[in-house]
């Protein structure tokens, strides 16, 4: 059996123009005085790395190393969460997605794309770089503005809009495994892949592609009223990738799953600081370590109503807590009575 390693953290949600928040070296000192041993950078952010230059140069990936390393943390691994969102856009959402991209692709959903399909394959050599296992990621979506079947959807939409999503992914992938990297791609609403049923659909069309994985967030599937304990039953060999992260759903007369258009404050389902939520987190480390789950859980913060700071500082020894040391031994060893094939065949009869 294996450990999980952590706690790490995400660094999206806190990166920011003032210090500590703005620069890789401060922000990761800050995050080791939390107690987190690891964090996960997201590669748009400028403040925290070059993306290109650390696919172009391994030297510079062992500098980054070096910073996170001084600083008293690792790095996880990477984040493409707004890249990997741009590989495929319906355009209903253009001009509000058209933000995740560099200036000179905006307003062009091809450009855009061709943009985002380099990002990509600059993470996968980045990763490589750095030597990580993993690296975590949106899909996007071709099909979610249909994701209520009314009016009646056309036969044959949404399987060729799951096809051309994997036609577009497949190359990256590909890149990905000459890395040596698993992509886990973060099961989230607003994505063509919100649930176990488009997971499978999406992995069919890839022929069950070794690096298609699983960034497990169980947040998203409180939201959706989802069982998020029988989907590690489920997906276990291809969750490779944890981000801790707790919610709340609470229906009333007025609203439920889709919460009325509501601000997040005032949502039935809403994300909560770790810990102040309805997940239960008992229940996941002990479904993931008996998996042997052995990558990282990482908090990625995000709450209604808590300030940032106070949801990283009681990230960090919530998931501590909950990390459990697996054993090395059965707990009854001590009655053990050796093995003894005689003996055995005695027991059960057997001349």
């Amino acid at each position: 059996m294996k450990t999980m390693k952590g706690p790490g953290i995400f660094l999206a949600q806190f990166a920011g123009d003032q210090a500590p928040f703005n620069s890789l070296k401060s922000i990761a000192q800050w995050a080791a005085s939390l107690g987190y041993r690891g964090v996960q950078i997201p590669t748009w952010d400028a403040r925290l790395i070059d993306l290109a230059k650390a696919a172009d140069s391994k030297d510079y990936c062992d500098e980054i190393t070096g910073i996170c390393r001084e600083a008293g943390v690792e790095i996880t691994d990477l984040s493409t969460h707004l890249q990997g969102q741009l590989v495929a856009v319906h355009p209903a959402f253009d001009e509000a997605f058209d933000g995740f991209a560099a200036p000179e692709v905006r307003g062009n959903p091809k450009a855009r794309q061709e943009w985002a399909v380099d990002q990509m394959m600059k993470a996968a050599k980045a990763s490589q770089h750095f030597g990580f296992r993993s690296h975590v990621t949106f899909p996007g979506a071709l099909a979610w503005p249909f994701v209520y079947p009314w009016p009646q959807r056309p036969a044959g939409l949404v399987e060729t809009a799951f096809g051309e999503l994997a036609r577009r992914w497949k190359p990256i992938l590909d890149r990905f495994d000459e890395a040596g990297c698993d992509v886990c791609y973060e099961i989230h609403p607003g994505e063509d892949i919100f649930d176990g049923a488009t997971f499978e659909m999406f992995l069919e069309e890839l022929n069950d592609h070794p690096r298609c994985c699983i960034n497990y967030d169980p947040s998203h599937f409180i939201l959706q009223q989802l069982d998020y304990i029988e989907f590690i039953d489920i997906y276990h060999q291809r969750i490779k990738a944890f981000h801790a992260k707790d919610a709340e759903f609470n229906p009333t007369g007025r609203q439920g799953v889709y919460s009325g258009y509501q601000p997040w404050v005032k949502r039935a389902g809403r994300f909560r600081s770790l810990g102040d939520g309805q997940v239960d987190f008992g229940a996941i480390f002990s479904k993931l370590a008996a998996y042997d789950y052995d990558s990282w859980a990482v908090l990625e913060w995000e709450c209604a109503l808590k300030h940032p700071e106070d949801g990283a500082a009681e990230g960090a020894p919530f998931i501590d807590a909950h990390i459990i040391r697996v054993t090395e031994h059965a707990f009854d060893d001590f009655a053990a009575g050796g093995t003894d094939e005689a003996a055995n065949k005695r027991m059960l009869g057997i001349s």
